[in-house]
């Protein structure tokens, strides 16, 4: 679910699956709350063109999840970037996400090595490969 929420690049539909007050460390950049969520995300998106995401959980036990994740985004000069992550989440009771650890790096990428195709802001289509099956 969590994919397929970022895959539709909408911030505010996003930011419903945090708390109000949730705490998030994105790359070098600290934000709290669903309104700095979703001017972050705002940016982002304006940013990151052509943005495709696939998640992959990692491990989990009770309240905590750790994700990886790849992404692929076309900057506003028309180059093509991979960018690789590692997310640390915490949920309160009702399952709303209260913490956010994201590490991110990127890699510049041409068109040809691209392996996201599907139409944009919409899920992974069913029986994509995912991240281990891509070897990514």
């Amino acid at each position: 679910m969590a994919e397929n929420g970022w895959n539709t690049r909408d911030p505010r539909k996003v930011a419903m699956a945090y708390t109000e007050d949730s705490w998030w460390r994105n790359r070098s950049t600290f934000v709290q709350g669903r309104e700095q969520i979703i001017q972050l995300l705002t940016d982002k998106w304006t940013r990151e063109q052509e943005y495709r995401l696939v998640k992959e959980l990692w491990a989990y036990e009770g309240d905590r999840i750790a994700v990886r994740f790849v992404y692929e985004w076309q900057d506003q000069d028309g180059q093509w970037i991979r960018s690789h992550g590692n997310e640390n989440w915490q949920f309160d009771e009702c399952g709303l996400m209260r913490w956010r650890h994201a590490s991110i790096n990127d890699v510049v990428i041409s068109e040809s090595e691209r392996k996201f195709h599907w139409d944009l802001g919409g899920p992974r289509p069913e029986g994509h490969p995912g991240l281990s099956e891509l070897g990514l």
